[in-house]
């Protein structure tokens, strides 16, 4: 699943945030919704001044990438590693191509290929990935401001 923006992604972590009791219903609180928003601008805001910028942002996203990459990793291994002797035989590693999983593209070229030329360029790219931002930052100053964000609905 492609977590599509921000907001996305908050609800899920706060829907499913490891050692925090989702509700049984599956609904998320305004007040736990925001709590998590907080969360994840403190961990852009690298600076910390309260102000997020596009870097800061692309910072975060690359580091996050980062991690998740590096968690498969261990999961992989944990899972190839049927003896548990903390070494991937062949024979264990072997085991890792048991088919091609389906894909379709379709879904992000629709929602990226803003020139419908069936190819995403860094252009369209960034616009999509950034728009979110970009709707939030009122004043258009390549800053997202707690006050811009209180004004979009994001935080009270």
């Amino acid at each position: 699943m492609i977590i599509r923006n921000v907001i996305g992604a908050a609800i899920l972590a706060v829907a499913g945030s490891v050692g925090a009791q989702a509700p049984a219903n599956g609904n998320v609180p305004r007040t736990d919704y925001i709590a998590q928003m907080d969360l994840e601008f403190g961990k852009m805001d690298a600076d910390k001044n309260h102000q997020v910028t596009r870097a800061e942002i692309e910072a975060y996203d690359r580091a996050t990438a980062v991690a998740n990459a590096r968690s498969r990793a261990q999961a992989t291994f944990i899972q190839l590693d049927v003896d548990k002797n903390g070494q991937i035989s062949q024979a264990e590693f072997m085991k890792l191509v048991t088919g091609t999983p389906s894909a379709d593209g379709r879904p992000l070229l629709a929602k990226l290929d803003s020139n419908k030329d069936g190819q995403i360029s860094l252009i369209e790219h960034r616009a999509g990935k950034l728009s979110y931002f970009d709707q939030i930052d009122g004043d258009k100053d390549g800053v997202v401001t707690i006050a811009e964000m209180k004004a979009a609905g994001v935080v009270k």
